[in-house]
């Protein structure tokens, strides 16, 4: 499948079943989304796979973000989760915008190669992943900010993926202006 067809073909799915890919499985998808657009190479993510036990302690973080008193079961919903952190590094030439820029396309860019290599997967966010108790949970450390987790597990069968319509190219592509205004 060509890149083209792979990022055409990419769905977000909500539902997904109890199986995962494994580490090994995962490991040369990081290598591959790794290599994004990343001005002076700083490398400024990093990503945390959470499993099994794993999940329900990050429920509890999140429970308590929200002040509630019983556990999220939200990071229940996929076998595997993985933490996507945005890893500042000190640049004199890559402002803090452009770093986060670079994790986010490796979250992206991860989630299309989980896709085309046949997982269901949904990058999830929410006003907790800049908490504290949530980034204490993860072990982020003082230049880290979390940007979401993509959940993954197996395709259903009998589900499909949500339908989105193609952009307007046209639409949204426009051309430099001629003039200042």
């Amino acid at each position: 499948m060509s890149a083209i067809d792979a990022a055409l073909a990419r769905q977000s799915w909500s539902k997904v079943t109890e199986v995962a890919p494994t580490r090994e499985e995962l490991l040369p998808l990081v290598v591959a989304a790794g290599r994004v657009a990343d001005h002076s190479s700083l490398r400024p993510w990093r990503l945390i796979e959470l499993r099994g036990d794993d999940r329900a302690r990050l429920g509890e973080a999140i429970a308590a973000a929200q002040g509630d008193t019983r556990p999220s079961s939200k990071p229940l919903r996929a076998p595997l989760l993985i933490a996507v952190a945005a890893s500042f590094r000190k640049s004199d030439k890559v402002p803090h915008w452009e770093q986060e820029a670079v994790a986010s396309g490796v979250a992206h860019t991860l989630s299309l190669l989980l896709d085309e290599a046949g997982w269901g997967v949904i990058w999830r966010t929410g006003g907790y992943t800049r908490s504290e108790a949530v980034a204490r949970a993860h072990g982020l450390q003082k230049n880290e900010e979390l940007l979401g987790w993509l959940y993954v597990g197996g395709k259903p069968e009998n589900k499909k993926p949500g339908r989105r319509e193609p952009v307007d190219a046209n639409a949204l592509l426009s051309r430099f202006p001629r003039t200042a205004e």
